[in-house]
């Protein structure tokens, strides 16, 4: 029986779509204005860069599990920073990446043909391939109802959301984990963006006003790329569910999926550190003020974009022929449909950019 390559159940890589829009974006004579990745341009903080090089001479493998400093530094940056409280330390798990973690999760959780994952409408691209890495079903849905009377194995919740920065409130994420609860379903919730809220208040899963203080079933994967401009070092974690996390952790034991010593120093120095991520906060905030401005001043509705790094912004029009409008004027941005059909109008607008490339884009939008 010929082989088949896992490759073959995949979606093509979208960002290779964008090729002839990134080169017209190039010709502009100022340059291109990349606002189409989330990618960190921010240097590193000091104070992390001496954490990793601290530990860069010990050879020895490192733990799956971590350090016992950086578990205790995630909890503790969960208290200050969300409220978050009743996590014991064994129940963090490094990871390489939260993309890594979130593409291997349900394959991880053991999940099947005979199991379904549900997504949200607009969703991160990796959620989607995570389930079909695993051989399971997928369902995009916001809304229960969606569901029927059919059960779920997994349900990705993403608050605030990539691409359309939307936060669930309170009563979504309680019917959520009671609905998840009374069908024996986990809930896995990428938080990545939760310190970068700009309007109201965005919860975790974990957060007690969601969960009534049991964590059972729940799982919260956080990432160190975005206030800390960690993206190259790939650092992230997952807990919640100690049981899950335990079980987790075993299987990636035998993996082999362990994080560099070097980067657990680094991830336990920047989870120790408000004042770095603080910072960081308010250049995106500025970048904000800058690129919303510009982006409703040349006729754009955004929508939603009241937390994250993106604005989600239509006209009315075909995402694609919004990327060319916007690639005439050296500035490359990410067409919706990459997150699902009910992207087909809109655009997602990276703040990803230094002070300066934010400057052109408003520029060329006025």
């Amino acid at each position: 029986m010929p082989r088949i390559p896992v490759a073959a159940a995949l979606p093509d890589f979208p960002w290779d779509s964008l090729e002839s829009a990134k080169a017209k974006a190039f010709a502009h004579p100022g340059g291109i204005v990349n606002l189409s990745v989330g990618t960190p341009v921010d240097p590193v903080a000091p104070i992390i860069q001496e954490a990793l090089t601290a530990v860069a001479a010990v050879p020895g493998y490192p733990t799956t599990h971590g350090t016992d400093e950086l578990r205790t530094a995630a909890v503790e940056a969960l208290r200050r920073r969300y409220g978050i409280t009743g996590i014991d330390p064994a129940a963090v798990l490094p990871a390489i990446g939260t993309k890594e973690l979130i593409a291997w999760l349900p394959r991880l959780l053991g999940l099947g043909a005979d199991d379904l994952v549900v997504i949200p409408e607009l969703a991160y691209p990796t959620y989607e391939v995570g389930a079909l890495l695993a051989g399971a079903r997928v369902l995009r849905a916001d809304g229960l109802n969606r569901l029927g009377p059919e059960g779920a194995s997994l349900i990705f919740v993403n608050s605030p959301s990539n691409p359309t920065g939307k936060v669930l409130g309170l009563d979504h994420l309680r019917k959520v984990v009671d609905w998840a609860r009374s069908r024996g379903a986990i809930v896995a919730s990428d938080e990545c963006y939760l310190g970068l809220t700009w309007e109201g208040e965005a919860l975790s899963i974990l957060d007690e006003r969601v969960n009534d203080g049991d964590l059972t079933g729940l799982l919260a994967v956080h990432s160190l790329s975005k206030t800390s401009n960690l993206a190259s070092y790939r650092a992230g974690f997952v807990t919640g569910d100690p049981a899950l996390v335990a079980e987790l952790l075993e299987v990636r034991k035998h993996a082999g999926m362990m994080v560099p010593l070097p980067i657990q120093s680094a991830m336990t120095a920047a989870l120790s550190d408000d004042d770095h991520e603080n910072e960081q906060r308010e250049r995106y905030r500025r970048r904000r003020e800058i690129l919303l401005a510009a982006v409703r001043g040349a006729g754009f509705t955004v929508d939603d974009s009241e937390a994250g790094l993106y604005l989600w912004a239509t006209r009315g029009e075909a995402c694609r022929d919004t990327v060319e409008w916007f690639a005439e004027r050296g500035i490359l941005v990410a067409p919706g449909e990459f997150y699902g059909p009910g992207g087909g109008t809109h655009v997602r607008i990276a703040l990803t950019a230094d002070d300066e490339r934010i400057a052109a884009a408003a520029e060329r939008l006025a």
